[in-house]
C-alpha cells in the first residue's frame, strides 16, 4: 500500500459517498410501502427516461467490462473488439422485444422472465426451468463485479479478501434496506465517474504515449511477435467467424438475463424504453474507448500485478492509470471502478432474489404468499445471492469464476425460444421448449469442455472457441460455442414440436390471452397492440 495514499483516501471517500446514497435511496421517491416486489424489486415500475438510461446502462456495462474488454485487447488483439458491434446490433434487435415484454409484464403484474413464461405457455416446470437457468447464469456474473473490485484492490497494494468482504456486506446492507432505488440513485454517479475517467484517458494518455500513431504500432509490433494463432492487431482467417458469432450471440444473450429485464420492467412506459433502446448505443462509443486502453497499455509497457506467480491481466487498467494519471485522479478512476462493480452486482442480486420468490417460493413453497412475505423472502435471498458470490471469490480461483460467467452466457442463450420468441409466437409446445433447452444446455457444455487453454495449460472449460475441426471440418477456424448451442435447441425445440403436435399432445393454457393485451392503462398506446401470438 506504500505509495498510493492518495489513490486510497479518494477511493474510501467516494466509495463511502456512494454508499450512503445507496441508504438515502430508500427515501427517493419513497412510496406508502416498500413491503411488495413491485416496489422493493421494480422501484414501483415508475422510473423515468433518464434513470432508465442511467439504471440500464449501470447494469450492462460493469466494472467488469471495464477491466476485462481492455484485458481482452491487451492479451489478444483485434477479437476483444466484439464487444463493440455487438452492443451496436443488441439495441435494433430487442427494441420492439423489450416493449413487448414491458407491455405484457405490465398488464399481468409480471415481475421475472420466468413469470411471462409460466401464464405464456402454462407450464410451471418450464417456468421453473427457465428461474433456475437464470439464476445459475446469474451467479457467477456477480461474483465478477468482485474480480472488478479486486483489480484494483491489487493494484493499490492491498492484498487479501477482507476489503471485498466488507464492500459487498455495505452492499448486501444498503440493497437489503432500499432495493431497486438503491443502484437506480447510485447509478447517476457511477456512469458520471467513468464518463469523465474515460475522456480524460483518450485524451491525456496518447498525448503523452507520442499520439495514437505510436500506441498502433506498439500494439502491431507486440501482436506480429507473438507465435499464438488466435492473438492479433487484426482479425485473422481462423478467428473471423468466431469473432462474428461471438458478437451476435453476446447481442442475443444480454437482455435475456435476468438483472437486464429487471431494469426494463421497472420503466413506467413503453415510450421510456423505446427512447432507452434509441439512446442507450451511446454508451458503445465509451466501451470503443475503454477497449482502446488495451493498446494504450501495450504502448505505455504496462505489467499486470503478479500474484501467486500468475499475472493478473484484469489488473493492467488500473496499472495502466497508476502509471499515467497523478495520484488524486488515478483514486477517482479506481472508484470509478469500484463503484462500477455495485450498481450491477445490486440489480443483479435482486434479479436473482425474485426469480427464487416468484418461481420458486411462491410456486411450490407458499401459493398464498403475500405481497409482503414476497418482499421480505427476496430481501433474504438477495443476500444469500450476495454471500455466495463472495465465497465464489474466497474459495474459487478467479480465472475459474471468469469460466464460470463464460458458461453462464452459453446456459442464459437456452432460454431464448421461451422468454423472446415466446412473446411473438406459442407454436411451440411446452415440452418442444423444454427438450431444446435440455439439448442446447447439454451440447454447450460438451463443446465447452472440449476446449483446452494451452496458455495456462487447462484441458477443458478453456474458452469459447470451439473448433469446427472437432466437428469433421477441415478447417482451423472457430465458432462461439454459445452461438451452436442455441441451434441446436431451436432445432430440436421445432422438432420435438411437430412430434408433439402431430400426436395431438395437449398443451398448456396460454393465460395472457388477446383481450388481456388491451387494457393497459399506464399507456394508452397499447390498446391497439395485438400481443397474442399465433396459436
Amino acid at each position: 500500500m506504500s505509495g498510493h495514499t492518495t489513490e486510497l483516501v479518494v477511493f474510501i471517500v467516494l466509495f463511502v459517498l456512494v454508499s450512503g446514497m445507496g441508504f438515502v435511496a430508500a427515501r427517493w421517491r419513497r412510496p406508502t410501502d416498500l413491503a411488495s416486489l413491485n416496489e422493493w424489486g421494480l422501484g414501483g415500475r415508475s422510473f423515468g427516461s433518464w434513470v432508465t438510461w442511467f439504471l440500464v446502462g449501470g447494469d450492462l456495462y460493469t466494472a467488469y467490462t471495464f477491466v476485462a474488454v481492455p484485458a481482452l485487447v491487451f492479451s489478444s488483439g483485434a477479437l476483444g473488439f466484439y464487444a463493440l458491434p455487438y452492443t451496436i446490433v443488441v439495441y435494433p434487435m430487442v427494441f420492439l422485444v423489450l416493449a413487448r415484454m414491458w407491455s405484457v409484464s405490465h398488464v399481468h403484474g409480471f415481475v421475472t422472465p420466468a413469470d411471462f413464461v409460466r401464464a405464456r405457455f402454462g407450464s410451471p416446470t418450464l417456468a421453473l426451468v427457465i428461474a433456475i437457468t437464470g439464476l445459475i447464469a446469474t451467479m457467477p456474473y456477480i461474483a465478477l463485479q468482485l474480480v472488478g473490485i479486486e483489480a484494483v484492490l491489487k493494484s493499490m497494494g492491498i492484498t487479501g479478501h477482507l476489503p471485498i468482504i466488507i464492500a459487498f456486506a455495505i452492499l448486501a446492507a444498503y440493497t437489503y434496506q432500499s432495493g431497486l432505488r438503491a443502484p437506480a440513485l447510485i447509478a447517476f454517479v457511477k456512469d458520471a465517474l467513468i464518463y469523465i475517467v474515460i475522456l480524460a484517458a483518450v485524451i491525456y494518455i496518447p498525448a503523452k504515449l507520442g499520439g495514437w500513431d505510436s500506441i498502433f504500432d506498439a500494439a502491431k509490433a507486440k501482436f506480429d511477435a507473438t507465435p499464438a494463432p488466435g492473438d492479433g492487431y487484426l482479425l485473422g482467417p481462423a478467428n473471423q467467424l468466431q469473432y462474428v458469432t461471438l458478437a451476435f450471440g453476446s447481442a442475443l444473450a444480454l437482455f435475456l438475463y435476468p438483472h437486464s429485464l429487471t431494469g426494463v420492467l421497472a420503466s413506467k412506459s413503453r415510450n421510456v424504453i423505446k427512447r432507452n433502446m434509441s439512446a442507450l448505443p451511446a454508451y458503445s462509443l465509451v466501451l470503443g474507448l475503454i477497449a482502446l486502453l488495451g493498446f494504450m497499455a501495450i504502448a505505455a509497457g504496462t505489467k499486470p500485478v503478479v500474484a501467486g506467480g500468475k499475472a493478473d491481466t484484469n489488473t493492467i487498467v488500473p496499472m495502466l492509470f497508476d502509471q499515467m494519471f497523478p495520484d488524486w485522479f488515478t483514486g477517482v478512476a479506481y472508484a470509478a471502478i469500484g463503484i462500477g462493480a455495485l450498481v450491477p452486482a445490486a440489480i443483479m442480486s435482486i434479479a436473482a432474489a425474485n426469480l427464487f420468490t416468484r418461481n420458486i417460493y411462491r410456486e411450490y413453497l407458499n401459493k398464498d404468499a403475500t405481497d409482503a412475505q414476497e418482499a421480505n423472502v427476496s430481501k433474504l435471498v438477495s443476500l444469500v445471492v450476495k454471500v455466495g458470490a463472495v465465497l465464489c471469490i474466497l474459495l474459487l480461483d478467479p480465472q475459474f469464476s471468469i469460466d464460470l460467467q463464460l458458461i453462464g452466457g452459453v446456459i442464459i442463450l437456452q432460454t431464448l425460444p421461451s422468454v423472446a420468441l415466446g412473446l411473438y409466437t406459442r407454436w411451440f409446445h411446452k415440452g418442444g421448449l423444454i427438450a431444446g433447452w435440455a439439448a442446447g444446455l447439454a451440447a454447450g457444455l460438451w463443446m465447452l469442455y472440449l476446449i483446452p487453454n494451452p496458455a495456462n495449460g487447462k484441458l477443458h472449460f478453456g474458452g469459447s472457441a470451439f473448433p469446427l475441426a472437432n466437428l469433421g471440418f477441415d478447417t482451423k477456424m472457430t465458432i462461439y460455442v454459445g452461438f451452436l448451442a442455441v441451434i441446436v435447441n431451436l432445432v430440436v425445440a421445432v422438432v420435438v414440436t411437430w412430434i408433439l403436435r402431430a400426436a395431438k399432445v395437449a398443451d398448456g393454457q396460454d393465460a395472457t390471452s388477446r383481450d388481456d393485451y388491451f387494457a393497459d392503462r399506464g399507456d394508452p398506446k397499447v390498446k391497439d397492440l395485438d400481443l397474442s401470438g399465433s396459436h
